[in-house]
């Protein structure tokens, strides 16, 4: 067997729902399964698992015990010479899989493999490619000083600027939201270190793997919508975990700093109030939507039930003129056009004024983000 997609899952019922429906079809032309395994969610994930793809395995869990645990078990029942640990809150596009498996064939020094990843809105997200946070690397992001000065490597490894996001090449440190690397060597490094509950394992696990001599790569030809933190509430439960986790990281590794301590703490309080002050910035409110679409039945269903306009569009092939005026959320049915060209349209129109939502195949409901710092939204049509 080729490839192994393990899915973590905990309390994202609808978006796993995407997920799976969009790697079920990345798979088609490839030998391989996907294994979700669900950190006791009380969403109905599982039920939904059972109903829509009963032919996934499913693994459920009796506690949520968090993100290494999980994806170790996972692991543990895969068979394919390639992993891929993917987020639920992603969707690939059809050819994702062959793309980044042909790049890992290609690669005799091949440690771990990640993705050019977007947010809901089409925009880039930095994170996918980074470097080792050292004291130093987490003062240049704290302090926004990678912004400064980007083209200067004394302060532009936090985020990996060294390459561009359409510049594929090596980097230190992946996201976990998508790996792709080979199972045996998952398992010679060890996997995710437990002792971690979350936040520094895919740190964690791209250094592991440097230290075995193995090179990671950022490739850039595919990508990978990642709808940002639908897993976790960033609250202040978040920020000390996160702080527990780098810390954790620093101390493994470098043996831990002072210094390091005292800059986690500076920058958990400012990107707290960052958060709070981009969440009030979010805007929820719709004048018309516009529906990618060759069903006019569908665009009546939209406009009863949200009893706004809805505008029957055909072609996702092309950018659109930027929005003007009226407040225009488009929403991309997937029974009509592929997740590739929905990711792609995505791109092409980001930052035009436009919000967008998914509806997948076969599914009662819209999904999507309007921000990288929400927490998204799904309209569910027949409540």
């Amino acid at each position: 067997m080729q490839l192994s997609v393990i899915i973590l899952n905990y309390n994202v019922r609808y978006f796993l729902e995407q997920c799976v429906l969009s790697v079920q079809k990345a798979l088609e032309h490839i030998e391989g399964e996907i294994i979700v395994v669900d950190n006791l969610s009380s969403d109905e994930s599982c039920a939904m698992m059972k109903q829509r793809f009963p032919n996934v395995t499913l693994i459920e869990n009796n506690a949520n015990l968090g993100f290494p645990k999980g994806n170790n078990i996972g692991v543990a029942a895969a068979k394919g010479e390639y992993l891929c640990i993917l987020n639920p809150d992603t969707v690939v596009a059809e050819d994702t899989f062959e793309k980044v498996l042909a790049f890992a064939k290609s690669k005799q020094d091949l440690g771990i493999v990640g993705c050019k990843l977007i947010d809901g809105t089409g925009n880039f997200l930095p994170e996918c490619k980074r470097g080792i946070p050292t004291p130093w690397v987490a003062f240049t992001k704290i302090f926004s000083l990678y912004k400064l000065f980007p083209n200067s490597n004394l302060f532009n490894k936090y985020y990996a600027q060294h390459l561009s996001e359409n510049q594929t090449g090596k980097t230190d440190i992946l996201v976990g939201a998508f790996m792709v690397m080979r199972r045996d060597l998952y398992l010679e490094v060890g996997g995710f270190d437990e002792n971690c509950f979350m936040y520094s394992d895919d740190i964690d696990l791209s250094y592991m793997v440097l230290k075995s001599d193995k090179s990671n790569y950022y490739f850039h030809e595919t990508s990978v919508i990642h709808y940002k933190g639908e897993s976790t509430v960033r609250d202040e439960t978040y920020m000390k975990r996160f702080r527990e986790a780098m810390q954790f990281f620093y101390k493994k590794h470098f043996g831990g700093s002072f210094v390091f301590d005292v800059l986690m703490r500076v920058g958990a309080f400012a990107f707290a109030l960052f958060k709070k002050n981009q969440a009030k910035k979010i805007n929820r409110t719709v004048d018309e939507y516009w529906l990618f679409s060759q069903d006019e039945m569908l665009r009546e269903s939209l406009e009863n039930h949200l009893r706004i306009p809805v505008v029957l569009m055909s072609d996702v092939n092309s950018a659109l003129p930027e929005a003007t005026g009226r407040k225009v959320e488009i929403v991309l049915d997937n029974s009509a056009f592929s997740f590739s060209a929905i990711i792609k349209f995505i791109g092409w129109n980001k930052n035009k004024g436009f919000t967008f939502k998914i509806r997948p195949q076969r599914t009662d409901f819209l999904i999507g983000s309007n921000h990288s710092d929400d927490r998204g939204e799904i309209i569910v049509l027949n409540k």
